[in-house]
């Protein structure tokens, strides 16, 4: 790769921008690092994200990932035009956590025009020890796609 991937040029404190009132916020997630080909970011291992036997909650792994890779690929499209929105997340947990904090590095495996899939390896920060690796398929659709209408669910 010659020239980094992002449609335009972007910077942490545009990233750290985007987490406000959201998901990352209520858990502690920061933005660390942009490269040209990949975003860090980190994640407290805490009350926030424990489960109950004091480790690291496997659904944290998975948000700390789907964070990273949502905004990777929306860092890779106009986003007047378009949106990135996530389709399948897999993640394998390979090493338990009880303290400190998780660095995700998140990676593209693909940045076609209507799919992107990005990786996302964590690391124990204090150890360098790998804890999961994670793998997020992104849909790219046309601003205007979502749709807006709730609909009424009836439950039997």
């Amino acid at each position: 790769m010659s020239s980094p991937i992002w449609f335009k040029d972007y910077d942490l404190k545009t990233l750290e921008g985007l987490r406000n009132a959201n998901m990352g916020v209520h858990i502690g997630f920061e933005f660390t690092e942009l490269g040209p080909y990949y975003i860090e970011g980190r994640l407290p291992v805490d009350h926030r994200t424990t489960q109950p036997f004091g480790i690291l909650h496997g659904g944290a792994s998975c948000v700390l990932s789907e964070t990273l890779g949502s905004v990777a690929a929306w860092m890779t499209i106009n986003p007047d035009t378009h949106r990135a929105v996530g389709l399948e997340i897999n993640c394998n947990h390979i090493r338990a956590v009880t303290e400190g904090h998780v660095i995700g590095r998140c990676t593209p495996l693909h940045t076609g025009r209507r799919t992107q899939v990005w990786q996302t390896d964590m690391f124990e920060e204090a150890t360098g020890k790998r804890t999961a690796v994670s793998r997020l398929t992104v849909a790219i659709i046309d601003q205007g796609t979502l749709s807006t209408q709730k609909e009424t669910v009836k439950v039997v």
